[in-house]
């Protein structure tokens, strides 16, 4: 629908919205904020693909799935919050993000796919509200986990130690949210 509207700064998605699509917003240079409203329920793939000025996302409650490579190469993101009905993050969703350096992860994410958040080279903070670790691939936070603190729900941080992929995490410390 926009794809490669370079001069395009900004969008508030209307409520009758209940999806975006694929390659809807890709490769919009300039694109720095979007508003995406409790109304949509999936992001789909390459749906902000290239987006490199977006600075920071916050995915309603309402969307259940990142679609794959939905915000790859948004370099400048800097923060993203996921709502708490997610409950899948496909490969590569933030892929390339590299000014990542804080994601939130709600509290129904029970998938996040391979290299979801591949190439975040300035993550920092991974904040994950999930009682029950989330299942990750050997390659969803790619050369992250030895640098990034992961924050977990209190009383959860020994399962998080104990999950195969969630134990390579350095540092794991409790928070109340």
């Amino acid at each position: 629908a926009f794809s490669g509207c370079s001069g395009l700064t900004s969008v508030t998605i209307p409520d009758s919205v209940t999806s975006i699509g694929d390659r809807a917003f890709q490769d919009c240079s300039s694109l720095t904020s979007v508003t995406i409203p409790d109304s949509v329920t999936e992001i789909y793939n390459y749906a902000f693909y290239g987006c490199s000025s977006l600075t920071s996302v916050t995915i309603p409650d309402s969307v259940t799935e990142i679609c794959y490579c939905a915000f790859s190469g948004c370099r400048s993101l800097t923060s993203v919050t996921i709502g708490n009905s997610v409950k899948y993050i496909e490969n590569y969703a933030f892929d390339g993000c590299s000014g990542l350096t804080s994601v939130t992860i709600g509290n129904s994410v029970t998938f996040i796919d391979s290299e979801a958040f591949r190439g975040c080279s300035s993550l920092t903070r991974v904040y994950c509200k999930a009682i029950v670790p989330p299942i990750i691939v050997n390659n969803t936070f790619d050369k992250v986990s030895a640098t990034a603190t992961l924050y977990v729900p209190t009383g959860c941080k020994a399962a998080y130690a104990a999950a195969t992929e969630w134990s390579k995490f350095k540092t794991i410390e409790e928070t109340q949210f």
